[in-house]
């Protein structure tokens, strides 16, 4: 990849493929009850993990782009809307049905259960790719984007277009259900076959692959590995050349926040690290070096996520 002076002035150019939703987020200010009513809130935002991730890049100083699916109804059109109030790009294909939604529960102490209707996002098919579009240094895939189809016959078009002109892959593992439905073994083979430079998960998803091989074994699948901690920070590990089998392994601590609602804390982590992770490489830092100002970046991300307003779409 080009390092010169002029190209490290020039914003990097990021491409993020998959889901875009609307988010109906549900907060109760009570333990639910079987049967009766609770006092809460109800919201509707904009959502999906890697439309989540574009917003935050473009926050941060990117040129990002979205690619995915909308229904053709009134919720996909206030989506699209709200990216480009974002400046986020929209590559979006209408297809038939409606958007994508999710139910987001919330409990106590921000940990968060979810019932989603993928509806319109899984119909993103590689005839409505533009080869253009993956112009870029960057590609980004949330695991959803390889489950299901025929978004994942684009998603691997997408990665071929974009290796086309050189740019690097990221996956992150997105949620353990989706991740695992259909097996531990083909989700290993479909990240396998994409074949990313940077993986990204949280311990939960991480567990869920690599079971009790531990998290190292993912350095199988791409170089560097972040494991994404929550409150506590994240680990990261990483091939070294020359090293063999030992690899290199960081921790990087954060400070706690306290937050009712954790929602897209994670996808604001990706974008924080991809960014701080291309302008280390760009400059020529050690790999060490670089990591650790990613993993800063992307904790830092993460809790202006969790403490700034969120966007909510007026229904």
């Amino acid at each position: 990849m080009d390092t010169s002076p002029a190209r490290r002035r020039r914003p990097w150019r990021l491409a993020f493929l998959g889901d875009l939703a609307l988010d109906v987020v549900i907060v109760p200010a009570s333990p639910l009850a079987r049967g009766t009513d609770v006092p809460g809130t109800v919201s509707f935002r904009i959502g999906g993990s890697a439309a989540t991730a574009a917003r935050w890049a473009a926050r941060l100083g990117a040129r990002a782009a979205f690619v995915g699916a909308v229904g053709r109804d009134a919720w996909g059109r206030r989506l699209v809307a709200t990216l480009r109030a974002d400046r986020v790009v929209p590559r979006v294909a209408r297809v038939a049905g409606s958007s994508m939604r999710i139910g987001v529960i919330v409990e106590p102490g921000g940990e968060r259960s979810f019932v989603a209707w993928r509806a319109a996002a899984d119909g993103l098919s590689p005839a409505a790719l533009r080869p253009a579009w993956f112009a870029v240094d960057l590609l980004h895939l949330p695991a959803y984007s390889l489950v299901n189809e025929p978004l994942a016959q684009a998603a691997a078009r997408a990665v071929a277009l974009s290796r086309e002109h050189g740019a690097l892959l990221s996956v992150d593992l997105a949620s353990r259900g989706p991740l695992l439905s259909h097996g531990r073994r083909e989700a290993w083979r479909r990240i396998a076959r994409a074949d990313p430079d940077l993986l990204l998960g949280n311990a939960d998803e991480v567990a869920a692959m690599t079971g009790a091989r531990g998290p190292r074994a993912l350095l199988e699948l791409a170089p560097v590995l972040v494991v994404k901690r929550g409150s506590e920070g994240c680990a990261v590990w990483a091939r070294m050349p020359g090293r063999g089998a030992d690899p290199l392994s960081l921790e990087v601590l954060s400070a706690p926040i306290a937050t009712g609602d954790t929602t897209g804390a994670g996808d604001a982590f990706d974008a924080g690290f991809i960014l701080a992770w291309l302008d280390a490489r760009a400059a020529g830092m050690a790999l060490s070096v670089a990591l650790r100002r990613a993993a800063l970046a992307g904790n830092r991300a993460a809790a202006r996520h969790l403490l700034g307003p969120r966007r909510e779409i007026v229904s």
